[in-house]
């Protein structure tokens, strides 16, 4: 069985497929991993990503953009003001509803945030069982932490009108932590965890204490002011002046033409990431004139300077209102697509001098790969709830273990689920095997107190085959998934080549 996460973000939707005990982000028709969240309505027909998004140039009235945004608020939510006077598609009131003023030339149509959230939520149900290569209806959701009841419903509603099964709805931060398996691979002691997510229009930092794979939220803040489109446009309004120092002529004023240079310059600064220049060029951007420019990172970072300095402060401030001292966080998490700026993340590394910095998973896939690996773990449940929240928490009733042999040789037992584990779990297990072994078998043992001393009782196994003779040692990954129904899904994997091996065990705790 097969289930999936799905992050709408205010900018882009992203959808991870869980299958065979891993999780993974599925590119979209267009090949790409990340979808942007923008719905055009055309005469004939309605498009959603990234074809809506180029077309906005000449079709801005009827394209809806940052819908998530606007979400189950009302008329005099301040987010929602802010909303209608950004939007350049019409935001009306009727029936105490906001609804979307949509013109193709015919008839005046109302569009209700929802039903463009569910255009969305389609497209990306549509890219995971192009994938999978059949249908899929199960989903877990995620929501910003500071999401009231309202949002969180209109979100569902969205979700559910568009073919999904909701398993639950979790906080993005959570999910972050899920994707890195915090929590769940060393779930002894505590430790404290920041969150950071620059997304497209905000940026959230949350400190997190984990105690036994338990997550607390000490502290969360969002601040609409700062986001990835902010450098967007000072990155385009840096192209404008050169443009008008080129040409003599200034296109501050012309709508259509600052449109096409902020879909280049945001090309460029995604470009920016990875390279160490990017060519930005429009094709007539104004008066049939053809505009070139060359922009290299330093340059980029220089006329965005302030910005850094701006989505830096925030961590600061959350650090003062928590009381905890940069050397006390154990780990930093970067989530949100704005994050992969690399003069971003070397200032948050040296905010954090000997904090382990979690960015292997890009940025913009981290939340939704948390997604899908919570939706792994809910499936086969009865009796879901969407609730946030669960009052009862069942529990592991012995440990469970896996069998090692120490530097020595001899045998060892490593504790992976300690009884009293809340369900459902998950943990990770590395072990290495001599490279001249071709099969590698793991057992796996529970412990039974059958009188005063525990005994442990072997219970399962599982072998990895047709392993290829190597120097060195063989890296195995073991993942452990216990469900609330007690039953064990295990799965064992060839680090370099990929090559896996699963079962599951009913009812073992």
């Amino acid at each position: 069985m097969a289930a999936i996460g799905v992050h709408l973000g205010c900018t882009c939707a992203c959808v991870a497929v869980y299958k065979d005990g891993r999780a993974d982000v599925v590119a979209n028709d267009a090949g790409d991993r990340v979808t942007p969240a923008v719905v055009g309505y055309l005469e004939n027909e309605v498009i959603v990503g990234l074809a809506a998004k180029q077309s906005r140039v000449r079709n801005a009235t009827n394209t809806v953009v940052k819908v998530k945004q606007i979400l189950g608020r009302s008329s005099e939510d301040p987010y929602a003001q802010k909303h209608i006077s950004e939007s350049k598609c019409s935001v009306v009131e009727k029936g105490g509803k906001l609804r979307y003023e949509i013109d193709t030339g015919d008839i005046m149509k109302l569009v209700s945030p929802e039903d463009v959230a569910k255009l969305i939520f389609s497209k990306m149900k549509e890219t995971a069982q192009s994938a999978l290569g059949s249908d899929v209806n199960d989903v877990v959701i995620t929501v910003p932490f500071d999401f009231g009841e309202n949002q969180k419903k209109a979100l569902g509603e969205a979700a559910a009108s568009a073919g999904f099964n909701i398993l639950r709805m979790v906080h993005e931060p959570s999910a972050a932590l899920l994707a890195y398996g915090i929590g769940q691979d060393s779930p002894m002691g505590k430790s404290n965890v920041l969150v950071y997510k620059l997304g497209g229009t905000s940026l959230s930092v949350t400190m997190i204490e984990v105690n036994s794979g338990i997550y607390r939220v000490l502290a969360t803040k969002t601040y609409d002011t700062i986001g990835g489109v902010c450098f967007t446009e000072a990155l385009a309004q840096y192209l404008a002046s050169e443009f008008h120092r080129s040409y003599k002529q200034d296109i501050n004023g012309n709508a259509r033409a600052m449109m096409k240079l902020m879909n280049s310059a945001d090309l460029a600064k995604h470009s920016l990431s990875n390279l160490g220049s990017a060519n930005c060029f429009v094709d007539s951007l104004y008066d049939g004139i053809d505009f070139e420019c060359n922009v290299s990172r330093a340059r980029f970072e220089l006329i965005c300077s302030s910005l850094f300095n701006q989505c830096i402060d925030p961590i600061k401030v959350l650090l003062d209102q928590v009381g905890v001292k940069a050397t006390d966080v154990n780990q930093v998490v970067l989530c949100g697509g704005s994050a992969r700026m690399p003069k971003l993340q070397q200032l948050i590394r040296d905010l954090f001098h000997d904090v382990e910095l979690l960015n292997s998973i890009p940025p913009d896939e981290v939340i939704p790969i948390g997604a899908a690996i919570e939706a792994g773990i809910l499936l086969g449940k009865e009796n879901l709830s969407m609730e946030l929240d669960t009052i009862t928490i069942e529990c592991s009733a012995s440990d469970i273990m896996v069998k090692e042999a120490d530097e020595s040789g001899a045998e060892k037992f490593s504790i992976l689920l300690p009884s009293g584990t809340p369900l459902p779990a998950r943990r990770q297990h590395s072990l290495q095997a001599p490279g001249n072994f071709t099969s590698v078998c793991l057992e796996l043992y529970e412990s039974v107190r059958k009188s005063s001393t525990p005994d442990n009782l072997k219970f399962a196994q599982i072998v990895l085959k047709d392993l290829q003779k190597k120097d060195g040692v063989h890296d195995i990954v073991t993942v452990l998934t216990m469900k609330r129904d007690g039953s064990l899904h295990v799965t064992c994997t060839d680090k370099d080549t990929g090559k896996s091996e699963m079962i599951t065990v009913e009812d073992s705790s």
